[in-house]
């Protein structure tokens, strides 16, 4: 999920666009919507759909806004916790769109601990993710891994 930036200068500006992000966020978006329409039940729907949503906003966010992975996920998770914690006090209910099937499959119905921990381990995910990523961009910066000897041997001469 990381992304380089195009010059030097996007990575001084709060906002931007990230098309790598935005990519992610509507391939993800796909998947949540087919889970939404065509999954009615079982593991897909209940847990593996909240997993995924937590990475849907992620990459949305990272999509047009220039910040730590950390500090976006964090922002991620806890706004997930909230949108569940206000699920047990009826949210749906008091803003009067209890009939709207659309309003009830994106902020959910009723209030279940096993969401906090599918959104819990999807934002862990993504910091896996992105630990990766940026560990694989520092190697090749440095002259190591599979982009450094392609170029290296590329240059190479021979007598």
């Amino acid at each position: 999920m990381i992304s380089k930036h195009s010059s030097k200068s996007s990575t001084n500006r709060m906002f931007t666009f990230n098309g790598t992000y935005f990519g992610f966020a509507v391939f993800l978006f796909l998947i949540e919507a087919g889970i939404a329409l065509y999954v009615h039940e079982g593991f897909v729907r209940f847990y593996l759909g909240d997993y995924l949503v937590v990475m849907l906003l992620y990459c949305a966010v990272k999509a047009v806004v220039n910040a730590s992975p950390f500090r976006v996920a964090l922002g991620v998770l806890l706004f997930s916790c909230l949108v569940e914690v206000l699920q047990s006090v009826n949210l749906i209910g008091l803003l009067g769109l209890q009939h709207s099937n659309l309003a009830k499959t994106v902020m959910g119905q009723c209030f279940e601990w096993t969401d906090l921990l599918a959104y819990t381990l999807g934002v862990l995910s993504i910091l896996a993710l992105e630990s990766i990523g940026e560990r694989k961009e520092k190697r090749a910066a440095q002259g190591h891994g599979p982009l450094r000897r392609q170029k290296q041997k590329t240059n190479q001469t021979y007598h």
